[in-house]
């Protein structure tokens, strides 16, 4: 088998362990990519504040894809190099349409450099605890934003998402790469997959010479547009019976077991 000419990987539930690791196996494993002379790519629904760590424990080799899509991140001197945000007439519009139907929801705005929750917003996870509480949901909506994150307190993230869609679909692109209740917006037409292929547009790489792996909603664009997709054993149903090659969960280093195979080195 041919050896593919990138690697496009999510991060979170599919190369980072439940733990918030990186093993030591999958830092060997990209890396070999490099060596073998392929492109390696992480492709996230994290912004680049929280790649960091991530671009630390592999060496800042590679490119990061962030924010499912909007912004593009050298990991080399960690720093936007490319964005695609979505209008503040979008972003009002999205807001609106949303509060007014959902009016239990939360909302938060990703911008280019950095996050502003509105008055309310339920934090989870990887949220800045020392966030303004003063800030209302009107002062959300006067910039371009790179994503719009929505969160509800009963609604599971699938249910959310379909609401979501229906309301808003044509204004922005919405996914969700969790089960926090939370839906995340892009601006129309951005994703993974428009990201990853305008990056192999510029080094004339074929969709059939990429091997993309991922576990949640947010990644299968990339993984139906990828000439080879993985699916992680932990991945969403949706993924698993969306995608037809299955490999090892995050914790026991499905991504790079693979990697090892698709980049064999002699001993």
């Amino acid at each position: 088998m041919t050896s593919p000419r990138l690697i496009a990987t999510d991060l979170d539930g599919t190369t980072v362990r439940s733990d918030g690791t990186v093993s030591e196996r999958t830092v060997k494993a990209f890396a070999r990519v490099e060596r073998a002379g392929a492109m390696l790519v992480m492709v996230t629904g994290r912004p680049p504040r929280w790649i960091h760590p991530v671009a630390e424990a592999v060496g800042h080799r590679g490119v990061a894809i962030c924010a499912n899509g909007a912004l593009v991140y050298d990991l080399h001197d960690e720093r936007v190099i490319r964005s695609h945000l979505m209008t503040a007439e979008a972003l009002r519009t999205a807001i609106e349409t949303l509060n007014a139907a959902l009016p239990d929801l939360g909302f938060a705005v990703e911008y280019e450099n950095g996050i502003q929750y509105a008055r309310g917003y339920e934090l989870s996870g990887w949220d800045n605890a020392e966030r303004d509480d003063s800030i209302a949901l009107k002062e959300l909506m006067t910039r371009p934003a790179a994503k719009l994150l929505a969160r509800h307190p009963e609604l599971d993230a699938d249910a959310l998402l379909a609401a979501v869609t229906d309301l808003v679909g044509e204004v922005v692109l919405p996914t969700h790469s969790n089960g926090r209740r939370l839906v995340e917006m892009s601006a129309p037409g951005v994703s993974k997959a428009s990201s990853l292929a305008e990056l192999c547009d510029e080094h004339d790489i074929a969709s059939t010479d990429v091997a993309a792996f991922g576990d949640m909603p947010n990644d299968l664009p990339m993984l139906m547009w990828a000439g080879r997709s993985y699916a992680v054993a932990n991945a969403h149903p949706q993924v698993l019976s969306a995608v037809g090659r299955t490999v090892a969960g995050n914790d026991d280093d499905g991504v790079a077991r693979t990697i090892e195979e698709l980049f064999p080195e002699e001993l």
